[in-house]
């Protein structure tokens, strides 16, 4: 059967992509969604995207930029590599890239060009990065850095009172517009999760890959879900995003 899997934020954590790909069984039927910040933190981010280049013509890929990949991008257009993004483990970015030829790098720009803001498949669920501030939905946005960069669609998620039904006049008018909503960019350590989590209908994938969790890989389907090894162990002698 065809599945579709859908990816938290790898942060530069190529070997925990690895082990993911093997503990799900990852075949070219698979479908996979990404939910953006491939890059900055752990010391492979460069790595990460060529190989998702390489996937993506292998089988269906759908790639959410997250907030790490909007710098990047900036990075690769424009030369801008401001103190909070290298503070914010584009260091590590830039670092992997220092052997590259500006073929290879006009490659990989052209990639984060293409990746899409957000995704909605044909059973209305939603893959985002972050979120979306608009009560009429991610298309009705304003300021599209939410999309990147929002975190009060997952934190109205998590405040819910867990026995609020769908037809109450006080749920979420934001979480309704989806039947799911798939989100990255939050990490689940900040609620003591280290597994993919569901608040409401909301599923956050970032399982803290960057600082001292676990990279996830869900089936949307069955819930069925792997996660890598905690990323500090398979970068021993590195930091990632943690100071």
């Amino acid at each position: 059967m065809n599945r579709t899997l859908v990816i938290g934020d790898i942060h530069g954590g190529f070997k925990a992509l690895q082990q993911i790909f093997e503990r799900a069984e990852v075949t070219p039927n698979d479908k996979l969604i990404f939910l953006g910040d491939y890059v900055d933190g752990w010391s492979e981010s460069s790595r990460i995207i060529q190989f998702l280049i390489d996937l993506s013509q292998k089988q269906e890929c759908i790639f959410i930029k997250g907030n790490h990949d909007a710098w990047c991008e900036d990075w690769l257009a424009l030369g801008q590599n401001p103190d909070m993004w290298l503070f914010n483990g584009g260091k590590s970015t830039v670092e992997s890239y220092a052997e590259y030829e500006q073929e290879e790098l006009d490659n990989h720009l052209e990639f984060f060009q293409r990746m899409k803001s957000y995704h909605v498949d044909d059973q209305n669920r939603l893959f985002i990065h972050a979120g979306y501030a608009s009560m009429h939905g991610p298309e009705k946005e304003v300021y599209s850095s939410n999309y990147r960069w929002d975190r009060t669609l997952w934190e109205t998620a998590v405040a819910m009172d867990k026995k609020l039904e769908r037809n109450s006049e006080l749920y979420p008018k934001r979480l309704l517009l989806f039947r799911e909503i798939f989100i990255g960019h939050t990490p689940t350590l900040d609620i003591g999760s280290k597994i993919p989590t569901n608040k409401a209908n909301v599923w956050n994938m970032d399982t803290g890959a960057a600082f001292t969790g676990s990279l996830s890989i869900m089936d949307i389907d069955t819930r069925e879900f792997w996660q890598s090894d905690p990323l500090p162990s398979l970068y021993p002698d590195e930091k990632g995003r943690n100071q």
